[in-house]
């Protein structure tokens, strides 16, 4: 890869190109093995090697160059010795940019009733037929080494919320040791690995584990355990604890956080990456986003309604279809309906990452940011429909 000024660089570097002088907003350039990401970014979430309904050919389009997979949901199906006979996730899905790999441990917790923690890792359960399994830092990185992903995550534990401060000591004493045993596999060639900063909502237990982490030398640095259930008002706070404690040489990605005000305000903050599966699996629910709001198209308001999803959206399905159609096709549950929101959300979510990219280029971040903030509402459907 060649940077800014044609110099080769290396996967891994990441270079700040521009800086906000009122915020901590930063663009930058991420250099992995199957190319640049600028950032901010959203990256879309393809659980299972798809981003749903959607090909690679159209994410491309969009403008991303980052996508997710996740470690635990391919290792159950279809495996990775089929990914791995396939030349890896990138010749197997067909998608030739970077590709992120969450580590599995969310969903080892989350989705497994029964489970014992071990030093070395997690029994459990599988989610598809009950075999029992195990997962650790040692087989999350040996199946993310297989999957030839760019990034890939640490095996940690996210603490659920509510949690008590001992549960949450444990957890990241936990983190940091899984960590030091993911830092020590080996790696797919260009390969990058991320530490995960978990802590909960307590501040000093933040600094604690993106200490520790930070002592294992990582490419990058992620912030876990948000938007587990915490109250909103919990969220950025718990942000900014960890934030603090990255250095900012380093891209910080925040998991797991699609809510479009808190992505522009975790931006201030000084984050660069960003996924979810929100724009995605909201669409298969009927919800539109817009740079206004979002909004259910299924509802009866928009029987009739011959206006796009979005005015002033330059997406294929605005400049084509009313809400009446779309609406239609949700209502008798043609998938076609679930294909096209999915494809303006994922335009919506891409368009607003390039304006906040813009902006933080011209130096207007912090008026954009307060501009979004104060026209965008949750679900006005009213407010929506008069535009």
């Amino acid at each position: 890869m060649r940077n800014l000024r044609g110099f080769m660089t290396e996967p891994g570097t990441f270079e700040i190109t521009h800086q906000d002088t009122t915020t901590q907003a930063r663009c930058g350039r991420l250099t992995t093995a199957h190319g640049v990401v600028e950032t901010p970014v959203f990256m879309p979430v393809g659980t299972q090697a798809t981003v749903k309904t959607m090909t690679p050919e159209e994410v491309e389009a969009f403008g991303y160059r980052i996508i997710l997979g996740n470690t635990y949901h391919l290792g159950e199906r279809p495996g990775v010795e089929i990914i791995e006979r396939a030349g890896g996730l990138h010749r197997f899905m067909g998608w030739d940019h970077a590709i992120l790999t969450d580590s599995g441990g969310f969903q080892v917790f989350s989705l497994a009733e029964l489970r014992k923690i071990e030093p070395d890792g997690v029994r459990f359960k599988s989610h598809v037929n009950g075999a029992p399994r195990f997962m650790g830092p040692v087989e999350s990185m040996r199946i993310q080494r297989g999957l030839g992903s760019d990034i890939a995550m640490v095996f940690d534990e996210c603490p659920p919320y509510p949690c008590d401060r001992e549960y949450a000591c444990k957890a990241v004493e936990r983190t940091l040791a899984w960590a030091t045993l993911c830092a020590e596999q080996p790696r797919a060639p260009g390969q990058l690995v991320f530490g995960i900063v978990q802590g909960g909502v307590h501040a000093d237990l933040r600094e604690q584990c993106a200490k520790g982490l930070l002592a294992l030398g990582f490419d990058g640095y992620a912030i876990g355990g948000v938007s587990v259930g915490e109250p909103d008002a919990l969220i950025l706070p718990s942000v900014q604890h960890a934030v603090g404690h990255i250095p900012v040489e380093r891209p910080r990605y925040l998991m797991g956080v699609g809510y479009l005000p808190q992505i522009v305000e975790s931006v201030a903050l000084g984050v660069d990456m960003f996924d979810c599966v929100m724009p995605t699996r909201f669409a298969r629910n009927g919800t539109v986003f817009t740079r206004l709001g979002r909004y259910p198209v299924k509802a009866a308001a928009y029987k009739e309604d011959d206006q796009p999803l979005e005015a002033d959206c330059s997406c294929y399905v605005c400049s084509k279809f009313s809400r009446a159609y779309v609406r239609h096709l949700c209502a008798v549950n043609e998938v076609l309906g679930a294909r096209l929101i999915t494809w303006h959300n994922l335009h919506c979510y891409a368009v607003c990452m390039q304006e906040v990219r813009d902006a933080i280029k011209a130096g207007t971040f912090e008026a954009y940011k307060k501009a979004f903030l104060a026209n965008y509402h949750e679900i006005r459907e009213d407010h929506l429909a008069k535009r």
